[in-house]
């Protein structure tokens, strides 16, 4: 508690202490609730160096991004517009983030009144592609650059990469195993490397994204409307792929994405329409023909980069991702490349799907 105290020190709004509880929610960062006698509760964070190497780039996006959303809030008028931000502190060095000597340290307004929710339903889906979507629109006139707060993290040229190099060294001596699963990925490898490809010619754009879109990172009123999108560590240029594909990627399968039978691993299409109509809602304005045209692709990039990244875990030794037991990952790769398969049957119904939402009148008028 004393650690925890001087910490609070350093964030000179903080007042008035009544206590500070361990939250549990959260895989990367340590998360604390700081109560106190004043009006405003505070999130206490311990800010996990070792994923985000560079804290200075993440708390600067993060401000950036913080301050621009505010700006567009108060300029539409607005309401109870502190719950539907975040708002992180200033130290007494003015910076929103403190180094001890040996750890780094953020604060923010407790939002009042919130809470969050783990289920996807399609009407959760509906709301995640709605205010994703609209963040992203939001955000589509930043004056400020941002940078990776995660290099190459999505990127999908860059795992093929890590794959290739796993194979020529079978550091665990697994590859004649896992032959098969190699060569069916590298079959598709320059199909699903086209995003790179089409950025370089100049044809597709990147974005400032979530990069980590979950109905979880979403704050909801005890109405059921969302406050505000939350967990910006992940906020960065990126291809609008990755908020659409990587949601899709689990809440669209019908199986946990370790699921040692495939025959239980479908694609839900009444999530992927529901998520799709509302994202359309709030993105189509600011989206080009050609990302609008290549979304079925992010929903088949997800599923296929995971299995590429489990595969390459398995052959390393399973050095990256936690595992239960020896095969993890390879019950993982299975299990993702299933999906992917799954994904490329729907395409037909993805593009048809997408291109209703396209010529459908009201969400013109609503534009």
């Amino acid at each position: 508690m004393t650690e925890l105290q001087n910490v609070t020190s350093r964030f000179p709004q903080i007042k008035e202490i009544k206590g500070i509880q361990a939250l549990q929610s959260g895989l990367i960062n340590r998360t604390y609730l700081v109560e106190t006698n004043g009006p405003d509760n505070y999130i206490l964070q311990q800010i996990n160096h070792h994923v985000f190497t560079n804290v200075e780039l993440l708390q600067h996006n993060i401000e950036c991004v913080t301050r621009h959303i505010r700006a567009k809030l108060i300029a539409r008028g607005e309401p109870d517009i502190e719950r539907k931000v975040l708002h992180f502190l200033p130290t007494t060095e003015g910076k929103t983030y403190h180094f001890d000597g040996t750890h780094y340290w953020r604060t923010c307004v407790y939002i009042r009144d919130s809470y969050t929710q783990t289920k996807v339903t399609p009407d959760t889906a509906y709301l995640v592609g709605l205010k994703f979507g609209e963040f992203e629109a939001m955000l589509a006139d930043l004056p400020e650059k941002l940078e990776e707060t995660i290099p190459d993290f999505h990127n999908m040229e860059f795992r093929m990469q890590q794959l290739r190099e796993a194979i020529r060294t079978d550091q665990a001596g697994r590859k004649g195993k896992v032959q098969d699963l190699i060569d069916t990925l590298e079959r598709d490898a320059d199909d699903m490397c086209a995003a790179e490809r089409l950025y370089r010619a100049g044809k597709l754009p990147k974005r400032i994204c979530h990069c980590d879109t979950k109905v979880s990172n979403m704050l909801f009123d005890a109405e059921g409307k969302v406050l505000c999108i939350i967990d910006l560590d992940t906020v960065m240029p990126s291809f609008v792929f990755s908020d659409f594909g990587d949601f899709l990627r689990t809440a669209a399968s019908t199986a946990a994405e370790d699921e040692p039978d495939t025959k239980k691993i479908h694609f839900n299409m009444n999530i992927f329409q529901t998520f799709t109509r509302g994202y359309l809602e709030s993105a189509s304005a600011f989206l080009t023909p050609l990302e609008i045209e290549m979304l079925p692709y992010a929903v088949r990039l997800f599923p296929y980069m995971q299995a590429v990244r489990f595969l390459t875990d398995y052959l390393n030794g399973d050095t990256y991702y936690q595992t239960a037991c020896p095969e993890h990952n390879y019950v993982r790769t299975r299990a993702q490349y299933k999906l992917y398969q799954e994904t490329c049957k729907a395409v037909p119904d993805m593009q048809q799907y997408i291109s209703q939402q396209m010529k459908n009148p009201l969400r013109e008028n609503a534009d």
